[in-house]
C-alpha cells in the first residue's frame, strides 16, 4: 500500500531543487525545472517504469499491461513553479501518481491496460504568459506561430527554449495520440473551501477557465508640476479605471463562481515627477459559466472603450488566451466519489478555480480530478503546504481507482 515515509522522502529531494531564497522557483525549461525532471525520470525508473518523452519535453512513465495494445490509463501533474512559489502545486500530482505505480509494481498486480504516468513541461503561466503549455503540445494545440510568438521576459520564444533542451518544436504535433481510456490529476485545491469545511478530499466536477488579456492605455507623458489636471492624458489613472472595472464586472457575476483579476501593472517612464503616458495591464477573467464569463468580457471591451474615450487616451486589448470551462466525467466523480466512502475519507464534489492540465483532456477522453486541502488556500507562495496525511489520502484513492480502471471488465459509461 501507500508508503507515507516514501512520499515524504521524495517531497524533500523535489524541494531542494530550486530552493533559492523564498520559496521555490523552478521556472519552465530552466535548469531548476530540468533538474526536476531528470530526478522524476529517477524515480519513474525505481518504480519499474519505462520512461519516453515527446518532442516537447513531457514525459510518460509506462507500466505496460497483459494487453499492450489496450488504451491507457493516464495519471499525472507538472514539476514547475512559479517563482517563489510552493512545493506542492503539481509535484503532488505527480509524485503520488509514481507512489501509486510503485505500490503495483512491489505488490506485483497484473494491470490489463498499459498504466502511464505524465509529467507536462510548462503548466504555470509565469514564464512565457501562457499556462499549460505541455497538454496543449500533447494534444496538438500549439501552432509553429505560437512557439515563435510566446516569448520570456529575455526574449527567449518558447521555440528557442525547447531547441535550447534539445526538444524539437518542429515535430510537436506530429506523433500519434494513444488511445487513452482515461486521464486522472491530484492536486492541492489552492483554495479554502475543504479546510474551511473540514472535509478530506474534493472531487472535481468542473475547470473554471481563463480569459486574458494585455490591456495598454496610451496617454501622453507630462510635467506632474507644470501640466494643469485639465489638461492631462494620465494613462495611469485611465488605467485605474479600468483596474475597478474588472473588479466591479467580475462582482456582478460572483453568484456564478465568475472571477477577475488584474495582476500586472506597468507604468511608464515609472517616476515620480512625470504623468504617465502608458501603463501595461494584465488582466484575468475566469469562470465555470461560458454564459456568466462571456457576459463579462463583454462588458469589460465595452467599459474599456467608454474609458478611453471619455478620457481621450488610447488603448490596445489583446486577447492572450481565451480558454472554455470544461466539465470533467461524472462517472469518474461518481466513483471517486464511492473509493472516498469506501476508505471512509470525507469529500465533496466542487469546481476547480483554477487551471489543470486535465482541462486539456476532458474534451478528448473521460477525465477525473482529486482536490486534497491546501493550508489556509495558500498556493503559488512560499506558505504553500499540504499535510502528508492529506496527500496519503488522496493517493490512496487514486490508487485504489486505477487499480479499477485498469482491468479490462471496467467500462466508464459516458
Amino acid at each position: 500500500m501507500v508508503c507515507s515515509k516514501r512520499l515524504v522522502e521524495n517531497f524533500q529531494s523535489i524541494a531542494k531543487i530550486g530552493a533559492k531564497g523564498a520559496g521555490i522557483t523552478r521556472l519552465a525549461f530552466s535548469d531548476e525545472d530540468w533538474q526536476a525532471r531528470t530526478l522524476i525520470i529517477k524515480l519513474m525508473e525505481e518504480a519499474g517504469l519505462g520512461v519516453i518523452a515527446d518532442a516537447f519535453g513531457n514525459i510518460f512513465g509506462r507500466r505496460e499491461g497483459l494487453n499492450p495494445e489496450s488504451s491507457v490509463v493516464m495519471l499525472g501533474s507538472h514539476m514547475d513553479s512559479v517563482p517563489q512559489g510552493g512545493n506542492f502545486d503539481g509535484v503532488t500530482g505527480v509524485l503520488s501518481a509514481i507512489e501509486v505505480l510503485r505500490c503495483i509494481h512491489e505488490e506485483k498486480i497484473e494491470n490489463s491496460h498499459p498504466i502511464e504516468v505524465a509529467v507536462f513541461m510548462a503548466e504555470e503561466s509565469s514564464r512565457f504568459g501562457v499556462a499549460t503549455l505541455g497538454s496543449k503540445a500533447f494534444w496538438g494545440k500549439l501552432s509553429p506561430a505560437q512557439l515563435k510568438s510566446y516569448q520570456d521576459k529575455q526574449g527567449i520564444s518558447l521555440a528557442e527554449a525547447l531547441q535550447e533542451r534539445g526538444l524539437f518544436p518542429e515535430k510537436i504535433g506530429d506523433g500519434q495520440q494513444p488511445s487513452i481510456k482515461c486521464f486522472l490529476e491530484l492536486h492541492i485545491e489552492q483554495g479554502k473551501v475543504l479546510e474551511t469545511k473540514q472535509v478530506k478530499l474534493g472531487v472535481v466536477e468542473a475547470i473554471a477557465a481563463p480569459s486574458r488579456f494585455r490591456v495598454v492605455m496610451n496617454g501622453e507623458a507630462d510635467h506632474s508640476g507644470a501640466t494643469p489636471m485639465n489638461m492631462r492624458l494620465d494613462a495611469l489613472a485611465a488605467a485605474a479605471e479600468v483596474v475597478l472595472l474588472v473588479e466591479k464586472l467580475a462582482g456582478d457575476e460572483a453568484s456564478y463562481g465568475t472571477v477577475g483579476t488584474t495582476g500586472i501593472i506597468k507604468a511608464e517612464p515609472g517616476v515620480m515627477n512625470v504623468i504617465p503616458g502608458k501603463v501595461e495591464l494584465g488582466v484575468d477573467i475566469r469562470g465555470i459559466c461560458l454564459e456568466s464569463k462571456g457576459r463579462v468580457i463583454e462588458a469589460f471591451r465595452s467599459g474599456l472603450n467608454a474609458i478611453a474615450m471619455r478620457r481621450k487616451v488610447g488603448f490596445e486589448l489583446v486577447t492572450l488566451t481565451d480558454e472554455q470551462p470544461v466539465a470533467l466525467s461524472k462517472n469518474l466523480a461518481e466513483l471517486l466519489s464511492g473509493l472516498c466512502q469506501k476508505l471512509n475519507y470525507s469529500s465533496i464534489v466542487m469546481p476547480s478555480g483554477a487551471g489543470h492540465d486535465a482541462m486539456h483532456f476532458a474534451s478528448h477522453v473521460p477525465t477525473g480530478m482529486l482536490f486534497i486541502p491546501c493550508r489556509q488556500g495558500i498556493s503559488h507562495n512560499p506558505a504553500e503546504y499540504a499535510d502528508i496525511k492529506d496527500i496519503a489520502a488522496g493517493t490512496e484513492v487514486l490508487y485504489e481507482a486505477v487499480l479499477k480502471l485498469a482491468q479490462a471488465d471496467f467500462r466508464i459509461a459516458e
